[in-house]
């Protein structure tokens, strides 16, 4: 994983969200989902060019089962995108890289 996009866990996901002066997207994600490694490389060229705009979290649902259940993430990969610690926008399944940014965008 890229040291642009932040590691999450149960532990660290409230203060990590809370404390984010940007937009902060969250991948929750399972090592063995295939549609998982699809799109991990296309979250890891957003890190970079749109890191003005939002961050990026990526959380294993396998590891963190608590949060995953708080936010009622029952398929993966579901992408929310958090602003002011709130839930602003809710992505389900991979997509390519402009429907993605497009979705994105237009919640920020």
């Amino acid at each position: 994983m890229s040291e642009n996009i932040t590691t999450l866990t149960d532990a660290t996901f409230d203060e990590v969200i809370g404390a984010s002066d940007r937009p902060v997207l969250v991948d929750f994600w399972a090592e063995w989902c295939g549609p998982c490694k699809t799109i991990a490389p296309i979250l890891e060229e957003l890190a970079v060019e749109q890191s003005d705009k939002f961050a990026i979290g990526k959380l294993d649902v396998d590891n963190n089962v608590a949060t995953a259940t708080k936010f009622s993430v029952m398929s993966i990969p579901t992408l929310l995108l958090f602003k002011n610690g709130k839930v602003v926008a809710r992505l389900v399944g991979a997509k390519p890289k402009g429907a993605l940014l497009q979705e994105i965008t237009q919640s920020l």
